[in-house]
């Protein structure tokens, strides 16, 4: 196993460093990359399970389009790195019901503050970010916005 995937059971469910109700783990994550060493700018999603990065698009527009659909804060096109999550409920619901939606929304806190803690260790900072356009954004990842949609993002970069 990888350092964000500790132990995968019987092929059904995933232990991983980060919480999540039930061991569910609904989030999808994906990656504008802007300044990240050995990493060329574009958008990337993280594959868990392979611990690598999948290219969805190298179009040198991203972090623009990234920075408008998150209401156009500056620090998103000057950051190395955006991290946006998406929740796929049908993960979570299935077991949970309708309840399933608020451990999504704990699951993102989870994550988030991981991320702090890990940017911490390297020097970085990170700003977590809720104010997004949720149309745009799904338009961005090429999501719909109901079996997929966003619901948290932050930004990372080095400290001054």
């Amino acid at each position: 196993m990888h350092p964000g995937v500790r132990q995968a059971v019987d092929g059904t469910f995933t232990l991983r460093t980060v919480p999540s109700a039930g061991a569910r783990h609904a989030l999808e994550t994906y990656l504008p990359v802007n300044r990240v060493e050995d990493v060329p700018p574009g958008l990337y999603r993280y594959l868990a399970l392979e611990h690598r990065l999948a290219e969805e698009s190298r179009d040198p527009g991203i972090k623009r389009r990234v920075a408008a659909g998150c209401l156009n804060q500056p620090h998103i096109l000057a950051n190395a790195v955006t991290f946006l999550w998406t929740a796929v409920p049908d993960r979570m619901t299935w077991r949970y019901g309708e309840r399933g939606y608020r451990y999504l929304h704990l699951d993102a806190g989870h994550v988030c503050q991981n991320l702090y803690l890990a940017a911490s260790g390297v020097g970085c900072g990170v700003c977590a970010i809720a104010a997004f356009d949720d149309a745009a954004m799904n338009r961005l990842l090429g999501i719909d916005g109901e079996r997929q949609f966003p619901i948290y993002a932050a930004t990372v970069g080095k400290k001054p």
